[in-house]
């Protein structure tokens, strides 16, 4: 019996990323009641620099899927740690521009899913090894003391940690 559809869904919360598929009547139900608290740890880039970092648009599926599941969005709280060679994929156009000599094709997807309230959340001791300064990033990146100390602190306020 299949499950899902063939064609992934666009999804309502971030519109232009994060397609999931439609899963009728799974055995293991989505709890509608509790917030749901993801920490999703993106520790790598991929060598396409003109694509998306997959990882990141990992949140936005995580946002578009349980809302159509039913979730509130209310419910949804959700923050990315960024460290190692995924700190590229926060730069904002400029610095990735001098770098890969296009625009960063993670700037939307940042944005949008900042004003969703996604924090997004730079290792400071990645950016310190990397020469990259909080101007250099996207607008909406915190800087932690370190992607460690943001991990920790996420899931002692109950964030649940996906590491793919």
């Amino acid at each position: 019996m299949l499950f899902c559809q063939k064609e992934p869904i666009k999804g309502t919360i971030i519109t232009e990323y994060g397609k999931t598929y439609d899963v009728k009547n799974p055995d293991f139900k989505t709890d509608l009641a509790n917030d749901l608290k993801a920490v999703f740890d993106v520790g790598r880039s991929f060598n396409d620099s003109t694509k998306v970092n997959p990882l990141i648009n990992t949140a936005a599926r995580y946002l578009n899927m349980h809302v159509h599941a039913g979730v509130s969005v209310k419910k949804l709280k959700v923050a990315l740690v960024i460290h190692g060679s995924a700190a590229n994929d926060i730069l904002n156009d400029e610095n990735y521009n001098s770098k890969f000599g296009i625009n960063n094709p993670n700037t939307a997807l940042i944005s949008a899913l900042a004003e969703k309230g996604v924090q997004v959340i730079l290792c400071g001791q990645t950016a310190a090894h990397r020469n990259i300064s909080k101007s250099d990033t996207h607008p909406k990146v915190k800087f932690s003391l370190s992607a460690m100390t943001a991990l920790v602190q996420l899931q002692n306020k109950d964030f649940r940690l996906i590491n793919f």
